[in-house]
């Protein structure tokens, strides 16, 4: 007597021989704490107002842009920038609700939502790379997020704002 495969048993067996291919394992990424550790630690920085560590993370050519439209600065325009609201020990404070990562190798790139009590919640953007055998920021992007309920209103603001 020849037995019919069981349909079930023969699905499960191919979802799991086909998620156990080499090309669908998920492998963690190893470089991820390490990265995660760089961005966490900038805000963290920045929150206890440690002027030499917070710098120490961005490249020596990094760019960071404010959220003005006149804060394109390098990482040398962006230390005169910030040296008074580091200097009494207090700098900024930004609360991370979410990251996401793109990227591998030696080169990735980020978006964050934020929460500030001053500006409410913000998106950074990021790119960082590893110079040197250490991952460093390359390229900082602060903006606020406006809802579409009041972005015409906000647009309308920006454009006599000088």
């Amino acid at each position: 007597m020849k037995m019919k495969p069981n349909k079930f048993f023969l699905i499960v067996s191919m979802t799991f021989l086909i998620s156990c291919s080499p090309k669908n394992v998920l492998v963690p990424d190893d470089q991820l704490n390490a990265i995660n550790a760089l961005v966490d630690g900038l805000h963290l920085d920045a929150h206890e107002g440690n002027f030499e560590t917070y710098f120490d993370r961005y490249s020596t050519n990094a760019i960071f842009l404010g959220t003005d439209k006149t804060e394109r600065w390098t990482i040398e325009e962006f230390k005169a920038y910030a040296k008074p609201a580091f200097d009494d020990g207090n700098g900024w404070s930004y609360s991370v609700i979410e990251r996401n990562w793109e990227g591998n190798k030696d080169m990735r790139w980020f978006d964050e939502i934020l929460f500030n009590e001053k500006l409410g919640h913000c998106r950074g953007t990021g790119v960082v790379q590893l110079i040197d055998g250490e991952w460093k920021i390359v390229h900082y992007a602060l903006t606020m997020l406006v809802p579409n309920s009041i972005a015409v209103d906000v647009g309308l603001q920006t454009q006599s704002a000088d």
